[in-house]
């Protein structure tokens, strides 16, 4: 049986939905995100891959110390293991979808600075 499910019922506040596979048997997970300029999450990594698909907007990321900006229409794929942010950059918020490449998120929290 397919799951069907609004991405409303998902939702974390206006900025967020996320997406937990295990709880609908898919071996993936995701944000859909909306980030104004300068917003975004502190540095942070994943014991598995995470694939970001740039919809609207701009974002910088920091991955691993190396500055990657990218605009709409790209995809940027940050390796397991890699300290990673990214912020929304450019006047137009920036939308996009991190699937992270597990059933569950697991996500290490680092201190800035």
């Amino acid at each position: 049986m397919a799951h069907v499910i609004s991405l409303s019922e998902l939702a974390l506040g206006r900025r967020a939905a996320q997406f937990e596979g295990a709880k609908y048997d898919s071996t993936i997970s995701f944000f859909v995100t909306r980030h104004e300029q300068g917003a975004g999450p502190s540095p942070h990594r994943h014991p598995y891959a995470e694939t970001f698909i740039v919809q609207a907007g701009a974002a910088a990321f920091t991955v691993d110390g190396e500055l990657v900006e990218v605009g709409a229409g790209n995809v940027v794929v940050v390796p397991a293991g890699a300290v990673h942010s990214f912020k929304g950059a450019g006047s137009e918020t920036l939308g996009m979808v991190s699937i992270h490449e597990a059933p569950e998120m697991v996500t290490e929290w680092l201190e800035e600075g």
